[in-house]
């Protein structure tokens, strides 16, 4: 009998994958990528906290906590005017609710010059018949002239765009095209999915009626929630919209935060925890605090990998500072690349579409030390000698 139990103890143990959990354990992976990241230990405790019930007192007070930090963050200063809901779902969920919610039958154009904003576009087709187009190439800066011409010609009502493009590590102008949008009297969107909390984001500067964010790039939680900060007004106006979705629809979200301060549906309610906490830490840092620390990692980080010769895809005056994307050198596959870094507990992002297998990008948000930074550098310094030494000796023969 006891034979038998040992091995059922065994099998049931292969069969939860203990004993994979057990082996991996130990492992920190350094997430050099724009999202998910390695996060804070209060964040990772805070995901722990006691189970509370998502219709009670505790989780009004813990949604109005987060709404309160989400207008400090974007350092809003007539906080009256403003809003912010949550949404348990990826960024790409706050972007439909935006997408689906606004438009109704009016005409809306997507400003793109990358994988996010194709994203946008496809997304608002499936909503709005009214959707319109003006696609940059990927890694391209936006041309203003163009983009006042399209909305002349064709009585554009709302605009939407990407503030940091992902796919390449651009930063998009959203006060120059903000402009545009005040001069003509459109509503403007923005996807700040991954500029939220490392980059300077005006709303009221820059004429943003919506924008949304995710939890987990720079603001260093855990992947699964998602929110959108928008004009008070504006909310309001959504009453009047005829709804496209259900689970999405922004001023249901709108009107359970506003009335009662609920979700219409069941959130994520570990999630919320973890989100308030990084919020709390990006507050206690200072909000323009945090911004400086990020960009200091990508400078550190470009710095080093300039010094090995390296070539960036972006100029620098047009770099975000959530990620640097690089040029691939001729010696070494991307892919090779990152199992050679994978091994070392380091990981990196692959370009895509028309970047596919030319480009790598390294991250530099979440909680990645100086020593870490340092180690990653050192990392690729030796993989990249090594793989040139090989190259070149293969050539020779």
């Amino acid at each position: 009998m006891v034979k038998i139990a040992k091995r059922l103890e065994i099998g049931l143990d292969n069969l939860s994958g203990t004993s994979i959990l057990n082996r991996t354990k130990s492992k920190k992976y350094l997430l050099f990528t724009p999202g998910p990241v390695n996060v804070e230990e209060n964040v990772r405790m805070a995901i722990c906290k006691e189970d509370i019930c998502h219709r009670e007192q505790d989780f009004d007070v813990l949604l109005q906590s987060i709404e309160k930090k989400l207008l400090q963050l974007f350092e809003i200063k007539n906080t009256s005017n403003y809003r912010a809901v949550v949404i348990t779902g990826s960024g790409t969920a706050a972007n439909e609710s935006m997408l689906s919610s606004t438009v109704g039958n009016k005409n809306i154009l997507i400003i793109s010059n990358g994988e996010f904003g194709e994203r946008l576009f496809h997304i608002s087709e499936v909503h709005n018949k009214n959707t319109f187009v003006l696609k940059f190439g990927w890694g391209k800066k936006i041309d203003l002239e163009k983009v006042e011409t399209f909305i002349k010609k064709n009585k554009i009502d709302i605009i939407a765009m990407v503030h940091h493009e992902t796919s390449s590590g651009l930063l998009n102008s959203i006060e120059e095209v903000g402009m545009l949008s005040k001069a003509y009297n459109t509503l403007f969107i923005v996807d700040c999915v991954s500029s939220a909390g490392a980059e300077p984001i005006d709303l009221e500067k820059c004429n943003i009626s919506f924008c949304s964010s995710s939890s987990s790039k720079a603001i260093s939680s855990y992947p699964g929630l998602s929110f959108v900060v928008g004009k008070k007004q504006e909310f309001e106006k959504l009453k009047d919209i005829q709804a496209k979705t259900t689970y999405l629809s922004l001023y249901k979200f709108y009107h359970f935060t506003h009335t009662i301060s609920q979700t219409p549906n069941t959130p994520a309610v570990p999630l919320f925890f973890a989100l308030e906490q990084a919020l709390e830490n990006i507050l206690q840092e200072g909000v323009s605090n945090r911004h400086r620390d990020i960009l200091n990692r990508a400078n550190i980080l470009r710095l080093g990998m300039k010094e090995m010769g390296l070539k960036f895809l972006i100029d620098g005056n047009n770099m975000c500072s959530v990620l640097t994307t690089v040029y691939t050198p001729e010696y070494i596959k991307v892919s090779v690349l990152r199992k050679k870094l994978r091994d070392k507990q380091i990981i990196i992002y692959e370009g895509k579409g028309e970047f596919k297998d030319k480009i790598f990008q390294v991250g530099n948000i979440g909680e990645l030390s100086l020593t870490e930074i340092q180690f990653f550098l050192d990392t690729l310094q030796k993989i990249l000698q090594e793989s040139k030494i090989l190259y070149n000796y293969l050539l020779a023969m």
